[in-house]
């Protein structure tokens, strides 16, 4: 009997202590005070941190508010001036023939904005793409976000890649540079935050979307047809990227630039394109080595063959020589039009990870290229040596 009751007495004190434990950490996770005079927090702070989980919600307007307030004093507009001819339908009108009235042309001074950059250092490097600024003969300016205006010191363009970086006089407080990230590790369905002039008149439009393809290749130009290039191992994004956002940023949610926005689709609904950053990070350490930009050169112009036609047309897989330029060094490798280039190096060229350009950029001036080509139904090997670009 006696045990029965110690017994009892110990499973009643058990529950007790149970119940005090239970009503201590009510106190601290529901903010209960009524056991603080008994169980203060600091006691228990320590059993409770390990099985706590702080929860932070973040909201995906805050992001994308947060990295435009960021960035957006780092983005600029690229303007143009150009002189224009007008001419005046009714100088010199006279139906008749009686007074002989020359008819003289004038020429009006315009100011236009027409692409979009981003400011690399603070003593005044922007980038841009090489179609804004293709036209050697105009003057460019530089707006910033709070409209101060920018001389243009110098322009100097990348002969290989949709680039331009433009030397500007900075004002005397330095201009705030964007952080470059790696485009590298970026994923499909990737969030991405795109700045710009959208349409050469909306100055610091912003617009957003995600990675909706990687190792894409474009031929890219402006709208008037006077500039084609193409690119390789591009970054495609639904954001909107609209004519006048060309050169502008593309922005992973932390606010670095992964890429720089150069083409839109001209048969599609949001699907732009953009240059990987880590193609422009090595352009830019060549040109803060040498002064200007150096690169390896093949000389030739060409379209991907993917697998699916390779198969409808009976030709091997590769690139497909459209043209092939004067006294370059595929010209003097003896690299003929009609040829397709089945392997560089002992890689095959695919329509996947950049193709033949990415290859080509991997190699130093001086630089042997060893070529495997399809030529009227044989295989036949060829050795480049690479030059500088012009």
């Amino acid at each position: 009997m006696r045990a029965k009751r110690v017994l009892i007495i110990g499973l009643l004190v058990f529950l007790v202590f149970i119940s005090l434990i239970g009503g201590a950490l009510a106190d601290r996770i529901f903010g209960y005070k009524l056991l603080d005079r008994w169980f203060p927090e600091s006691k228990f702070s320590s059993l409770l941190e390990e099985g706590r989980q702080e929860v932070k919600v973040i909201y995906e307007d805050s992001v994308v508010v947060d990295v435009v307030d960021q960035v957006s004093p780092s983005v600029v507009t690229i303007g143009i001036k150009q002189t224009q001819r007008i001419v005046d339908p009714f100088d010199g009108f006279d139906p008749f023939g009686i007074f002989d009235i020359p008819r003289q042309n004038q020429g009006q001074e315009v100011e236009q904005d027409i692409g979009s950059g981003f400011i690399l250092s603070r003593d005044g490097l922007v980038a841009t793409n090489k179609h804004v600024v293709a036209d050697t003969q105009a003057e460019y300016r530089v707006i910033t976000q709070d409209d101060k205006e920018l001389t243009v010191e110098k322009i100097y363009r990348d002969p290989s890649i949709d680039l331009a970086i433009l030397k500007v006089t900075p004002p005397a407080e330095g201009l705030k540079p964007v952080e470059l990230g790696d485009s590298d590790n970026l994923k499909v369905g990737q969030y991405v935050i795109a700045i710009g002039t959208a349409l050469g008149e909306f100055r610091h439009t912003v617009t957003t979307g995600v990675v909706s393809g990687l190792g894409r290749g474009i031929t890219a130009g402006d709208p008037f047809g006077s500039f084609s290039e193409r690119l390789e191992n591009v970054i495609q994004t639904d954001a909107a990227i609209n004519p006048g956002n060309s050169g502008g940023p593309l922005l992973n949610i932390s606010g670095q630039v992964i890429g720089v926005n150069v083409a839109t689709s001209q048969y599609a609904e949001n699907i732009g394109f953009a240059i990987p950053i880590n193609v422009v990070k090595d352009s830019l350490d060549n040109f803060n080595q040498t002064g200007r930009f150096e690169r390896a050169y093949l000389g030739v112009r060409y379209k991907l063959i993917s697998e699916d036609l390779s198969i409808l047309n009976e030709i091997p897989q590769g690139a497909y020589v459209v043209e092939v330029i004067k006294d370059s060094p595929a010209d003097k490798a003896g690299l003929q039009t009609g040829d397709v280039i089945i392997k560089a190096d002992n890689k095959k060229i695919t329509d996947e990870q950049g193709g033949l350009a990415s290859i080509i950029q991997s190699k130093k001036i001086g630089e042997k290229l060893d070529l495997e080509i399809w030529r009227d139904e044989e295989t036949l090997n060829l050795q480049v040596v690479l030059e500088v670009a012009e």
